[in-house]
């Protein structure tokens, strides 16, 4: 008998806010690294697998579902973000219709964290794999190949005559060294196509990897329900063989480690950094930090290693505005950190938010007067979203869940404003605040730098300003003042 086979399934989902579709070109196009673990993981016990990156492939639902309609697997695993379900689902209605023998397994951040609701809004979702699923997602292929109902597989929500019923949690994977590579080698088009956001990297081609999983922190904005709080790694040696593996299979020349929280520690990091300097592997790499894990003897060790960027948290130039998200490190912290992040030579990018429920116009200022001073080399910044799962969210709503827009929840749509401003208003002051950062003549030299040496980033920041251009002048001709706001926003509640 031929061997089973599953599909793994990236869905198309707009990460874009009404408006800002220009923003496409210079976005990042990065893989679904926990797909590639997942396939890595059933490849490994005999199934024959696939990987579907929608939105890299230029992929709409249809032509998704058609594709899995066509090569008929056993299974598809789809990975689910708040904001892509209902394409999710949409795919899912189709195939069920032409294949209903297809099993449809779900998974990922927004599973994790809302389960129960999710199978219960959509009829066309057969089981979801609840957190880390390497070691789930195999056992129960199995558990399904022998025709047995999956009581005994930890860590699952399924479907029993018509009612849902969830088994005790999986245990988490603390021996990730045991895990397989992930599946690059499934990825069409690897690593041509999958473009990080632009000025993201000094060279390309270029490989997400995550050396590490769980945060110990709390901030109330989060939700850490995938991998949770405990803190489990890579060895040095295996992320080191895997930078390796990289560089010599596929010619991948910078990494971005995607880890909630990389310089967990120090002794692991410095570690890392020995064996690359040792080796005299020719590779970049950039990775995020909280503020206060960093040390002016690190980031020089980390600079030698290759560090090229760090990104921090620094959310708002508002202390009382941490103190309200539970962030340990305040302003000062976040801004001695960037600076000797600056004088060791590493690039910084301060990743903010605007909207937090105390936001006010003196808050918004104190930030437009922290991203001036900070010797930061770029920003993003995102609308507050409240994502179910966090603590933020109940403590707005008072629930786990509610009937939301799950598709507005990109982080980059105001769905919810605080007291004292509209949605309008955020929006307007969003332009504010990116403007009183990329305006500064320090900032503008050095992507006008990077973007001569790699014309790649020349070719991306044209289109993204031509469409700019072309936004702003819709905006004035429909009375919005050159706010880039969409036309219709269904969902924005204002307390």
């Amino acid at each position: 008998m031929a061997a089973r086979k599953i599909i793994f399934v990236n869905p198309p989902y707009e990460r874009i806010a009404a408006g800002y579709q220009f923003v496409r070109h210079i976005t990042n196009r990065s893989p679904s690294l926990g797909l590639l673990y997942l396939a890595a993981a059933v490849r490994e016990r005999g199934y024959r697998t696939a990987i579907i990156e929608s939105d890299i492939e230029d992929l709409d639902t249809d032509r998704v579902a058609d594709r899995i309609i066509r090569e008929k697997p056993d299974y598809v695993g789809i990975t689910l973000f708040t904001v892509g379900v209902w394409q999710a689902a949409r795919i899912a209605r189709i195939v069920k219709k032409s294949c209903p023998r297809i099993r449809i397994i779900v998974g990922g951040p927004h599973i994790s964290s809302m389960s129960t609701e999710t199978l219960e809004r959509f009829p066309q979702f057969d089981i979801a794999v609840i957190h880390e699923g390497e070691r789930v997602l195999p056992e129960l292929l199995a558990c399904l190949d022998r025709d047995e109902t999956p009581e005994q597989v930890k860590g699952i929500l399924w479907r029993r005559n018509g009612a849902l019923i969830k088994t005790p949690p999986a245990p988490s994977i603390n021996d990730l060294d045991n895990l397989p590579m992930p599946a690059w080698d499934l990825l069409r088009d690897f690593p041509g196509r999958y473009l990080p956001a632009i000025f993201d990297y000094p060279r390309g081609p270029v490989a997400t990897l995550a050396a590490s999983r769980g945060c110990p922190f709390v901030c109330k904005f989060c939700d850490t329900s995938t991998f949770g709080a405990k803190v489990r790694a890579n060895s040095p040696q295996m992320v080191f063989n895997m930078m390796k593996f990289l560089n010599e299979g596929f010619g991948i020349r910078h990494i971005q480690f995607v880890d909630d929280l990389f310089l967990a520690s120090r002794i692991r990091t410095m570690a890392l950094c020995d064996l690359i300097i040792e080796s005299g592997l020719d590779m970049t790499w950039n990775c995020t930090a909280r503020v206060d894990t960093v040390k002016p003897d690190v980031l020089k060790r980390m600079k030698q290693a290759g560090c090229w960027e760090i990104s921090f948290g620094l959310e708002t130039g508002s202390d009382e505005l941490l103190r309200q998200m539970d962030k340990a490190a305040r302003v000062a912290t976040s801004e001695q950190a960037v600076r000797w992040t600056h004088q060791a030579g590493i690039r910084c990018k301060g990743l903010f938010m605007l909207g937090y429920p105390g936001e006010s116009s003196q808050t918004i200022e104190k930030t437009k007067a922290f991203v001036r001073r900070l010797p930061m080399t770029t920003m993003n910044l995102s609308k507050f979203t409240p994502y179910p799962g966090s603590p933020i969210y109940r403590e707005l709503y008072g629930t786990n869940i509610r009937k939301d827009h799950w598709e507005k929840m990109n982080g980059m749509n105001f769905i919810w404003a605080p007291e004292g401003l509209t949605i309008k208003e955020l929006d307007f002051e969003y332009q504010n605040i990116l403007k009183c950062f990329y305006k500064q003549r320090r900032v503008m030299h050095k992507y006008i730098v990077l973007a001569i040496q790699d014309p790649a980033h020349l070719k991306r920041l044209f289109r993204f300003l031509l469409g700019f251009l072309q936004a702003k002048i819709r905006s004035y001709l429909a009375g919005h003042r050159g706010a880039l706001v969409g036309p219709n926003q269904p969902g924005v509640s204002e307390m």
